[in-house]
């Protein structure tokens, strides 16, 4: 009983440093620029303790993936933020346009969101995973959520059911607002990763 408390005080404690250090180097990086350097390398970090690695030490890892992937994760980000307006400026278009052809076309148009929304949820993760080429980090991330559709399901249903939790706790989202979440996200796509190699293992004998 007494390790088992001590092993929930010592996750407890290395997801809210984690989440603590993700909003430091945000800040250092002025918000928009340090956002998705920080989230990479706050998604490395998961990744290796999903991985069994969890004896490393964690400011360091962070800081030096902070720095190492700086510039591509901004490439990342800068691609995200401007779906993020192309986005916001369909859903006014469609608001306000919702006769005749443009109101038929707006079904497939939401679809098309919701299928580059998902792809995004695996675009760090698959970023931190693969040691692949950009447009190859793209490519695979929209396959694998093409392919795994109930991986998608559970994902969104864990995220939201922990983001509304942590609403309802004073305090909670600042201490696991990003850490949690990306936990999730993070053990959802590694499982499928899994089964993407394990897959290609079979082919390959």
């Amino acid at each position: 009983m007494r390790n088992s408390l001590f092993a929930a005080t010592e996750w407890i404690t290395r997801f809210a440093y984690v989440n603590l250090l993700w909003i430091v180097f945000t800040i250092l990086g002025l918000g928009i620029f340090g956002l998705f350097p920080a989230t990479v390398a706050m998604f490395t970090l998961i990744r290796q303790w999903l991985m069994g690695k969890t004896d490393q030490p964690v400011f360091p890892q962070f800081w030096e993936t902070y720095k190492a992937e700086f510039w591509k994760s901004n490439l990342f980000g800068f691609i995200f933020y401007a779906l993020a307006i192309i986005f916001f400026i369909n859903f006014q278009f469609i608001q306000y346009n919702q006769e005749g052809l443009l109101g038929i076309i707006k079904i497939p148009l939401y679809l098309f969101m919701l299928a580059v929304s998902l792809t995004l949820l695996y675009i760090i993760p698959t970023f931190v995973h693969y040691d692949v080429r950009f447009i190859d980090v793209w490519k695979n991330a929209f396959f694998i959520m093409l392919i795994h559709p109930l991986h998608n399901i559970a994902m969104l249903a864990g995220t939201a059911c922990v983001l509304y939790v942590m609403w309802l706790i004073p305090g909670s989202l600042f201490f696991f607002g990003a850490s949690l979440p990306a936990y999730i996200i993070m053990g959802t796509t590694y499982h499928t990763f899994k089964k993407v190699s394990a897959k290609q293992e079979q082919l390959q004998s």
